[in-house]
């Protein structure tokens, strides 16, 4: 049943899961005060979500999780991305 979810997912959204599991297992250590680990994160997901992700935008997005890292969240990041 799990892997049904998965397929499901995968169908709707046309992101393998595998990729997904191993963004979010990077994401775990990441370092999110670095911009070099935070700009290939957006970078990760921008190609992820196949959805490019103008400069001026990502420049935004980097300040924005090096200067609130803590609170942040994938919400937070997606609805920046959908602006």
């Amino acid at each position: 049943m799990e892997n049904q979810f998965f397929k499901n997912i995968e169908k709707k959204t046309g992101v393998n899961m595998n990729d997904i599991f191993e963004l979010a297992n990077s994401l775990q250590n990441a370092n999110f005060k670095d911009e070099k680990t935070v700009r290939g994160i957006i970078k990760r997901v921008s190609e992820l979500a196949n959805k490019p992700v103008p400069k001026e935008l990502e420049d935004k997005m980097v300040q924005t999780i090096i200067n609130d890292g803590s609170k942040l969240d994938l919400s937070a990041i997606s609805k920046m991305m959908n602006k």
